[in-house]
């Protein structure tokens, strides 16, 4: 199964980068790739996140398992979230896409469509944080799967 993180950000912020691959280059279960989408800077916040969750659908695929990553989201246990991508492979699925917003998060239609919303805090974080605390996220879900020692 492969992975893929898309991000609405401006990129290149060297903290979120190194953090971030320090935990993705530790994963062998998946295939984990990562895509930036530059955010719009001109219009209302509704027409902003309604043409960045547009510029998300166009790199998604019909086949693929969508979480999107917001606030307002579903909170989980460390173990829940494996649960969910030991689900996905038991399902066959090629590709699950996480989805973490811009500056005014994602369009209400993109939420629904998603199969989960996940939250890591009811705190608003800033989506560089919110991309190393995945990328952990995935690696303690495949060290939960494998069986290895990091959790716990």
């Amino acid at each position: 199964m492969n992975v893929e993180i898309v991000r609405v950000a401006k990129g290149r912020v060297k903290w979120s980068d190194a953090g971030s691959q320090e935990y993705l280059k530790r994963i062998h279960l998946w295939k984990v790739t990562e895509t930036t989408i530059k955010p719009v800077h001109r219009g209302e916040v509704v027409e902003r996140r309604a043409s960045e969750s547009e510029d998300v659908r166009k790199r998604l695929k019909p086949t693929d398992r969508v979480i999107v990553l917001d606030e307002r989201g579903e909170q989980v246990s460390s173990e829940t979230f494996a649960d969910w991508m030991q689900t996905s492979m038991n399902e066959g699925i090629k590709r699950v896409v996480f989805v973490i917003g811009g500056p005014f998060g994602h369009d209400p239609s993109l939420r629904q469509e998603a199969w989960k919303v996940l939250g890591f805090s009811p705190l608003v974080l800033n989506h560089e944080l919110v991309r190393v605390v995945l990328s952990e996220q995935l690696y303690r879900a495949s060290t939960i799967i494998l069986g290895g020692s990091y959790h716990h």
